[in-house]
């Protein structure tokens, strides 16, 4: 049954407008899918969920409130702005703001091999993180990087797999 909530979820979701002002709702709300549908090794799956943003976004604002409300099963959520990439460290997911965008490979190197997904907007044919937010024909939605993941020890469900455009 879950399956199929998420999966309606994320249909109705993914009809939802991108090109008038950017929802950042609806990207918290696939962020939180995508906590519930990625799979962190072993060693990453205690104490609190750790979200990193990067940058200046608006997203910041509505990941705090969706963690002042939610849990990832008994796991506290807490979201952190980082202002530079030597502020990067540990954490389960890392939103890249688009100001960051050319300083990707920078970042990349820091981050290396560790479980950290990386989350970013751009257009497709740019597109460099773990997973990312698109405009696909005016609508949200979202690209993933199976290899990028697979680097990170990251595992998406075949749920999250099936939504995604895969690359």
């Amino acid at each position: 049954m879950k399956k199929i909530l998420f999966g309606g979820v994320f249909i109705v979701l993914s009809v939802a407008s991108f090109g008038q002002s950017q929802n950042y709702q609806t990207h918290t709300l696939f962020m939180y899918g995508f906590m519930k549908y990625v799979q962190w090794p072993a060693e990453d799956a205690q104490g609190d969920f750790e979200i990193a943003v990067l940058g200046d976004s608006p997203i910041l604002a509505e990941l705090k409130l969706m963690a002042e409300k939610k849990k990832l099963g008994t796991r506290t959520i807490h979201v952190t702005k980082i202002t530079s990439i030597d502020e990067v460290k540990k954490s389960h997911i890392l939103y890249i703001s688009p100001a960051f965008n050319p300083r990707f490979a920078d970042l990349a190197a820091k981050v290396g091999d560790q479980s950290i997904l990386m989350i970013t907007e751009l257009a497709p044919a740019t597109s460099k993180g773990n997973i990312n937010f698109v405009n696909k024909d005016g609508k949200l939605a979202f690209e993933m990087n199976q290899a990028s993941l697979t680097k990170q020890h990251l595992k998406a469900s075949n749920e999250l797999i099936r939504m995604a455009i895969t690359n």
